[in-house]
């Protein structure tokens, strides 16, 4: 079956989709899987689709869109599975702007109910020049592999309590930090569901590169691939020359993308350069910090986030946590400079 498509999700990028491709009925069920499916319904909000450039376009009824197979469990937004199986014909739904696509079991009411897709089918490729026999498409195919040799590059990593608790602002902050004082910074986005925003902002604020999880072929992280890819993301950065790595943890430190196990990981955390943790309240911060030192033993540099949004959160991080608490958005060059003195006390800037 040949189609020609409205919309190609970002989530497929390492494929390189043109509009018109081929179909097929026999449905690979399993992550990264990327079928084709017609919107049934429309929506007033949560109504844009990434594409492969990172641009948002509006969704609507009657698109056919491609996107992948995955899950997603986002507080802020959809929790959705992996179906069982998929057929031709099945009702599934989109769960996030990057298009992901699963069964959708629970969301949140600020976004409503997400976009329905009849399915289509499965994308076939054709890697061979000239041949006919058509591979089920697959969001690993040209995905990264990591570089054995690579040398090991200091890791600023920037963790959160929840997803929208400020990461990306102090990440990004960070990038222009560092690139505007001569380093050549790399970026990561090394859990989560897939989405390429945040990548994307690190390069618009002075990231050389910058590389997430679903480079790595993976769709919505968990801990059975968050650390695997979290190497690989950091292998490709050191060998494209990154000096220093901003790699931020998507969603939270209690959160079911993986983060966990990176922070359990000794070999990823020995690379640490300094810890920021992002919290959206006084109780996120103090169970943050807590959490981070007494599960893993690593201990917080500086909180930032909406927790330090004005004095009033700042007085509790200092008072109660004895941490510098130093915000993104407000006091920038103030954060930047603690980080770029703390990695100088600790060897990894020169």
């Amino acid at each position: 079956m040949r189609i020609t498509v409205d919309k190609i999700a970002s989530v497929t990028r390492n494929l390189d989709l043109g509009k018109t491709l081929t179909l097929t009925d026999r449905i690979e069920v399993r992550p990264g899987a990327v079928i084709a499916g017609r919107v049934l319904n429309h929506k007033g909000a949560y109504n844009t689709l990434e594409d492969r450039h990172g641009r948002m376009s509006t969704v609507q009824s009657g698109d056919i869109v491609i996107g992948a197979l995955g899950h997603r469990n986002a507080l802020h937004g959809y929790e959705g599975v992996l179906p069982a199986k998929v057929n031709v014909g099945d009702k599934l739904q989109i769960l996030n702007l990057g298009g992901v696509i699963g069964h959708c079991i629970s969301f949140n009411p600020d976004v409503g109910p997400p976009f329905d897709l009849e399915v289509l089918g499965q994308v076939l490729v054709f890697p061979e020049f000239n041949s006919r026999v058509g591979q089920p498409a697959h969001i690993g195919m040209n995905a990264l592999e990591g570089v054995a040799d690579a040398a090991m590059v200091p890791v600023i990593y920037v963790a959160g309590t929840c997803m929208n608790s400020g990461k990306t602002a102090a990440a990004c902050t960070l990038v222009r930090s560092l690139s505007q004082a001569g380093y050549r910074v790399g970026g990561g986005k090394l859990t989560g569901v897939s989405l390429q925003k945040d990548i994307l902002n690190m390069r618009d604020y002075g990231a050389d590169i910058a590389y997430d999880f679903t480079d790595t072929g993976v769709v919505s992280s968990d801990a059975s691939t968050s650390q695997r890819s979290a190497r690989i993301v950091f292998s490709e950065l050191a060998a494209e020359g990154a000096q220093i790595i901003v790699a931020e943890t998507g969603d939270g430190i209690m959160g079911d993308y993986g983060v966990q196990s990176i922070l359990a990981d000794k070999e990823l955390m020995k690379r640490a350069a300094a810890i920021l943790l992002c919290a959206n309240d006084p109780v996120g911060c103090a169970g943050g910090v807590r959490d981070m030192k007494e599960r893993y033993g690593l201990q917080v540099d500086v909180v930032t986030g909406p927790a330090t949004d004005n004095n009033v959160g700042v007085r509790f991080v200092q008072r109660e946590l004895g941490l510098p608490a130093l915000n993104a958005r407000t006091n920038a060059q103030a954060l930047s400079d603690f980080i770029k003195a703390k990695m100088i006390e600790r060897g990894a800037l020169k």
